[in-house]
């Protein structure tokens, strides 16, 4: 891909619309344009945290759990960050990030990623704003399941 391919996408991506064009030269110098399959992984549960990563089309599925025993805690779709908080909290992953269908991401290196949050308010704010989101998501759906299991449906026998 060309390197005026990349600064088109990221500029198309609204957590980096706003930056200055040396900045968004500098992260399109300093990122990878990854595709991915079905099924593919972009990294696995406990691994160490290298990258941010940006969809530019498709879905990846968020999964905890050993093989064989996962949970799907959710997805994610176009212009979704995330590796974020690993990077943030400067500890292991903590899920696996898998391809639903054929993926296409922005990868941005940790120290460029920090160094953009850091550098940047706006793009703090976007980030802040993505984690907030995600966590009033997580919230509602572990909200659901609590109220499932408190209130199962009823079977129908008296």
């Amino acid at each position: 891909m060309l390197y005026g391919d990349v600064i088109s996408i990221l500029r198309g991506i609204p957590l980096f619309c706003r930056l200055e064009p040396a900045k968004l030269k500098l992260l399109a110098f300093s990122s990878a344009y990854l595709t991915c399959e079905p099924g593919e992984a972009l990294f696995h549960e406990g691994e160490p945290a290298d990258a941010a990563f940006v969809i530019r089309s498709g879905e990846v599925e968020v999964v905890s759990g050993k093989p064989g025993d996962e949970v799907v805690l959710g997805t994610l779709g176009k212009n979704d960050l995330f590796g974020e908080m690993a990077l943030i909290l400067n500890e292991p992953r903590s899920a696996t990030i898998r391809a639903v269908g054929p993926l296409e991401v922005v990868k941005i290196d940790a120290d460029v990623f920090l160094r953009l949050v850091t550098e940047n308010p706006e793009t703090a704010l976007a980030v802040m704003r993505s984690l907030s989101e995600k966590i009033v998501r997580l919230t509602e759906r572990y909200n659901r399941l609590q109220h499932r299991l408190q209130d199962p449906e009823p079977t129908g026998e008296p």
